[in-house]
């Protein structure tokens, strides 16, 4: 059985003083093929299998996944992961609040908030004189539905790459609302389907519409209404929402509809009127990619952040060594190399280019 965690107020404005013999921290940060392994606390960050001690930065299948034994994450995500995994969600949880740091084995670890989906955390670890930010997913647009990203100066970031190539720069997420909102009033006679990622991307668009001043009621495909009655627990208000999948086809007639992307090809979208569609996804300024889809009205609306967020977030962390992971890793290590930072892609396997 693994050591009880005790919460203690180690957290400091900056990094860690560090000690002039302090082991460098990839000594004791493993690529394991288990995921992230931190030996001194005996646990993994976002496993990609079950392991005894997990940390969980957020709730997407990639990041969150069944058969820990142990789970530490905050409430969002727990909440996330027993809705979506049920008694697989881990043997046991605990949830542990934005900015409570704690104990586990030689490590002070505390979780912020990274601003990509409900819940979604960086992890902040502390040891031998070194402080390393585990980042995990992350965004720096304003969002609704979550925390935003707080940066936290370190001597090592673990950072994602999605989107880290200089052509990926998102535009402003209400011009992308905007130009939904216009199809509809040009094409008032028929039914507008958005493909959206049913954990975040789903209630982020729902809070932009409501933003750009769309109060009508927006059609759910069925899969998508769990976690929008869990992100309304959570205090998100999405506004009216009504079942799709059940609805009459002449009730769908110009109506605005959001559905997982791969529902959006298929048989249940028949029942929709002439359907402009539409995918909210950063994969959609990738011309390419729309039309293998079958996109006629691509948004580019993203969870994670683009080129110049993730520039700016090295900048702003301060920190002296970049470590690169899930992404593309080659240009953003040369970018912070080219700063003067030591940076090095990490090569984990497991996460997916979902629909970002």
């Amino acid at each position: 059985m693994s050591a009880p965690l005790h919460s203690e107020g180690l957290a400091g404005p900056g990094p860690a003083k560090p000690h002039p013999d302090r082991p460098n921290p990839d000594r004791w940060i493993k690529v394991l093929p288990e995921g992230l392994y931190v030996e001194p606390g005996g646990f993994y960050i976002d496993p990609v299998r079950g392991v005894d001690r997990a940390v969980v930065t957020h709730g997407h299948s990639d990041h969150a996944r069944a058969g820990n034994r142990h789970v530490l994450a905050t409430a969002g995500t727990i909440a996330i992961m027993r809705q979506r995994l049920g008694e697989g969600a881990g043997g046991s949880l605990q949830e542990l609040a934005y900015g409570e740091t704690i104990r586990l084995g030689d490590v002070a670890l505390r979780l912020v908030p990274a601003g990509h989906v409900l819940g979604s955390a960086q992890v902040v670890i502390e040891h031998a004189g070194s402080r390393v930010v585990v980042s995990g997913d992350y965004k720096r647009r304003f969002d609704r539905t979550c925390a935003p990203f707080e940066p936290v100066p370190c001597d090592v970031f673990v950072t994602e790459a999605t989107f880290g190539l200089p052509v990926f720069r998102h535009p402003p997420d209400l011009g992308e609302v905007r130009k939904l909102l216009h199809s509809m009033t040009l094409f008032p006679e028929r039914s507008h389907v958005v493909g959206v990622y049913a954990l975040g991307k789903c209630q982020r668009v729902i809070t932009l519409l409501r933003a750009a001043g769309y109060d009508g009621p927006i059609h759910l495909h069925g899969a998508l209404e769990p976690l929008c009655d869990l992100y309304r627990r959570f205090g998100i208000e999405l506004g009216e929402l009504r079942p799709a999948t059940v609805a009459a086809r002449e009730q769908l007639k110009g109506a605005l509809v959001l559905a997982p992307p791969g529902a959006v090809a298929d048989r249940w979208a028949r029942r929709l009127t002439d359907p402009v569609v539409a995918m909210a996804s950063g994969w959609m300024r990738v011309r390419q990619r729309a039309r293998q889809r079958g996109v006629e009205l691509p948004l580019i609306i993203s969870d994670h952040a683009d080129w110049d967020e993730l520039t700016q977030t090295i900048d702003e962390v301060q920190a002296p060594e970049v470590w690169v992971t899930h992404g593309r890793e080659e240009a953003l290590v040369h970018h912070a190399t080219r700063k003067g930072i030591r940076a090095r892609a990490l090569a984990l396997i497991g996460f997916e280019e979902d629909e970002a």
